[in-house]
């Protein structure tokens, strides 16, 4: 898959999901490594989000995969992903247009052994 595609999240784009990201809390007094940008961080979790690939095996130019996940999760508690989801929708429909007409869930079935409700 082309990884290209999804380093840059184009400006106009990023102008509007950068207000939903919560304030970085304050560096450590500069000790240990500085902080990996939002922006690529969010490239990095979009990456992971559209491949299927483990944090693990996200390309370096997105920072740490372990990164990626610690924001992802801490992003995830503070209800970011919702409003992202909202803005990323807003912005295809624009550019692209979806046709809301039709949609498609997926879905697994699991056994569960002991019953279950």
């Amino acid at each position: 898959m082309d990884r290209n595609k999804f380093e840059n999240i184009p400006d106009e784009l990023w102008a509007e999901l950068m207000p939903l990201l919560p304030t970085p809390a304050r560096d450590r007094l500069g000790r240990g490594r500085p902080r990996v940008a939002d922006r690529r961080v969010m490239s990095g979790i979009l990456y992971r989000l559209r491949t299927g690939c483990q944090c693990k095996a996200l390309p370096r130019s997105y920072g740490s995969g372990s990164t990626c996940h610690l924001r992802f999760q801490s992003w995830v508690k503070a209800g970011v992903f919702q409003k992202v989801h909202r803005k990323l929708l807003q912005y295809y429909d624009a550019r692209e247009g979806i046709d809301w007409q039709w949609a498609s869930l997926d879905g697994a079935m699991v056994k569960a052994p002991k019953g279950g409700t």
